[in-house]
């Protein structure tokens, strides 16, 4: 495995999806904030000023929104796992970290925000 310290971040992607466990999460929708770590080896790509040596951002960027979007699921879990599996599509990704962030949860009490990380390489 090459360096891991380099990296492509993905902060504040805004998606409108269903997810959630309660019916109005289902029918209404809201807003769900992702961030993306994905750990990659930029030498080669610097190197050659190459794009097809690392990963496109701008696309990595439509591919989490458009799997956030679909089908929805219980669980932040889920698709934290979901976004994981995107960008370890990527053969360029060696580590990714995601947080998904729901700010909009229905909780009792005041909060700034819920989220839930997961950090997945490969196998």
């Amino acid at each position: 495995m090459a360096s891991v310290r380099d990296r492509i971040t993905l902060t504040g992607l805004r998606v409108r999806a269903n997810h959630g466990v309660f019916d109005f999460e289902r029918n209404d929708g809201q807003t769900f904030v992702i961030d993306v770590v994905a750990h990659v080896d930029l030498a080669p790509a610097a190197a050659g000023d190459a794009l097809e040596r690392t990963v496109h951002y701008g696309v990595l960027a439509q591919q989490v929104h458009d799997a956030v979007a679909a089908d929805p699921v219980d669980l932040i879990e889920t698709v934290a796992e979901r976004v994981a599996a995107v960008a370890l599509a990527h053969e360029a990704v060696e580590l990714v970290e995601v947080t998904v962030h729901k700010p909009e949860a229905p909780i009792a009490v005041a909060f700034d925000d819920v989220s839930v990380t997961v950090v997945r390489g490969r196998a």
